[in-house]
């Protein structure tokens, strides 16, 4: 379904009056929902579901995985996470996972970054140049 401007425009600001703080605030979101349900005003399927789309970017955006080949201490969590937050700033839901086949180091994704620091990854980088 293609979304019209207006109904673009139009979740733009819905999306912006439910942000507090630079953070998306799942009860706003709930409640604009609602309210553009209960009104439906011209276009409104469409501007729910340019407004969807906004918030799933903004979910993915505010996400990340990190894989490690062993059991990430709790130092080195932390120090993940306050480097993600400084550089995505703050709200980042940072998951940890064990990936053996990494050999060692991290694989971090977040949003649509990916960083591969691992041991596999340089070496299929190696492999790649040869």
């Amino acid at each position: 379904m293609k979304v019209g401007k207006q109904s673009r425009r139009d979740a733009k600001v819905l999306f912006a009056a439910c942000c507090v703080g630079g953070l998306l605030d799942e009860a706003k979101i709930r409640q604009a929902v609602a309210a553009v349900i209960a009104q439906k005003p011209r276009g409104y399927v469409g501007t729910l579901t340019h407004l969807q789309r906004l918030v799933k970017l903004d979910l993915d955006r505010r996400s990340a995985r990190v894989e490690n080949a062993v059991e990430t201490t709790p130092a080195q969590r932390e120090a993940v996470q306050t480097a993600l937050a400084a550089k995505y700033g703050p709200g980042m839901n940072v998951t940890f996972a064990v990936n053996p086949a990494l050999i060692g180091g991290l694989k971090i994704k977040a949003g649509s970054d990916i960083y591969d620091g691992s041991v596999a990854g340089r070496l299929a980088a190696l492999n790649d140049t040869l």
